[in-house]
C-alpha cells in the first residue's frame, strides 16, 4: 500500500500523463492481485487434486508474472529509461508492455537472459519478482505434488 501511495505520487508530479491511465493501471494491477491470491489459496486448498488444480497452478504461476509486469510497468511509468534495451519506439507504447511483459516472465521464471537490463534503484525490483517465482515453485508446487502422491498412495491402499 505504502509503495503505491508512493507510486502514485510520484505519478501525480508528472503533468503531461493521462491520470486516468494511473487509475486503470492501477485497477489492473489490484485485480490481478486478487485474483492471483484467489487462485493460489483454492490450489492450497484443495482436497483432492485434479487436473482443475493443476490448471490452476500453472493459472497462478502466470498470474504472477502480471503482478510482475505492473510492477515493473509502475517502475517504467515513475522512472522512464529505468530499464535498458526495451524494444520501444515512440509510435510504439505496446512494444513497452510486449517487452516487460517478457522481462517479467523470464525473470519469474529466473532464466535472466540479460536482453533487458534494470538501471534504477527501484528497477531491481527483478529481484522481488525472482523471489516470488521460486517461492510459488518450491512452496505451493511442493505442496500440490505432495498431496497428488498421497492421493495415489491412498488409492492403491484402499485397493488393497
Amino acid at each position: 500500500m505504502i509503495a503505491g501511495f508512493l507510486f502514485g505520487l510520484s505519478f501525480a508530479d508528472n503533468k503531461n500523463e493521462n491520470p486516468f491511465n494511473f487509475v486503470r493501471m492501477t485497477i489492473y494491477f489490484l485485480f490481478y492481485i486478487v485474483v492471483t491470491y484467489e487462485i493460489i489459496k483454492q490450489v492450497w486448498k484443495a482436497k483432492k487434486v485434479d487436473k482443475n488444480v493443476f490448471l490452476g497452478l500453472i493459472s497462478g504461476y502466470i498470474s504472477l508474472g502480471f503482478i510482475g509486469f505492473f510492477i515493473c510497468l509502475s517502475i517504467e511509468l515513475v522512472h522512464p529509461a529505468s530499464f535498458s534495451r526495451l524494444l520501444i519506439t515512440s509510435n510504439s507504447p505496446e512494444a513497452l508492455v510486449e517487452s516487460l511483459m517478457y522481462y517479467s516472465q523470464i525473470t519469474l521464471l529466473t532464466i535472466g537472459y540479460g536482453d533487458i537490463i534494470s538501471h534504477c534503484i527501484c528497477s531491481k525490483a527483478a529481484v522481488l519478482i525472482g523471489l516470488m517465482g521460486q517461492m510459488y515453485l518450491v512452496v505451493i508446487t511442493a505442496i500440490i505434488v505432495g498431496k497428488y502422491i498421497s492421493q495415489k498412495q491412498h488409492q492403491i491402499t484402499n485397493k488393497h
